[in-house]
């Protein structure tokens, strides 16, 4: 048994997803998103969410924090913004002893739908799917987040990081 912790960075709206690994088999445990208000200055928002990821750290003892790569698209401040949220999630996964991976929106998309192109309704309703869940999980940030833990929990990831613990 594994838990995986999945996130998807945003100061904004943070998605996290706990998932429990036994054999081919996955749980939800947790899901949620960390919210931060606008007009906050943006340190003050990353301790938020450096705090919150603290206390789901300590109540879930993931194994590993799979975490969505920033993608640069046009707005680089926005980019640059996710990108700080992302640090702040490692770091405390790092304080704790958790291992970080990252995976791209494709490889995600790829591991819980089949293909890299799928929509956000599409990862939403097989995520729900791959999680026994009775209806598709909301908001989307949680959504998201769990299919990051998914495709860390069912990939290469998770078989890499078994190897590393023995």
């Amino acid at each position: 048994m594994q838990v995986v912790m999945g996130i998807d960075p945003g100061a904004a709206n943070l998605g996290f997803g706990i998932v429990r690994v036994e054999g081919n088999r996955m749980v939800a445990l947790d899901g949620g998103v960390v919210e931060t208000l606008a007009g906050v200055p943006i340190e003050r928002r990353l301790e938020r969410i450096h705090a919150e990821l603290g206390k789901l750290i300590s109540r879930h003892d993931p194994a590993a924090m799979a975490i969505e790569d920033v993608f640069f698209g046009k707005n680089a401040q926005t980019a640059m913004t996710v990108g700080r949220a992302s640090g702040v999630a490692m770091l405390a996964a790092a304080q704790a002893g958790v291992e970080c991976f990252a995976y791209t929106p494709q490889a995600i998309k790829m591991a819980v739908c089949g293909s890299g192109a799928a929509g956000k309704k599409q990862v939403q309703r097989m995520v729900g799917t791959l999680l026994g869940l009775p209806e598709p999980p909301s908001p989307d940030h949680a959504a998201d987040a769990l299919a990051v833990a998914i495709c860390h929990g069912g990939g290469v990831g998770r078989r890499e990081a078994l190897e590393r613990t023995g």
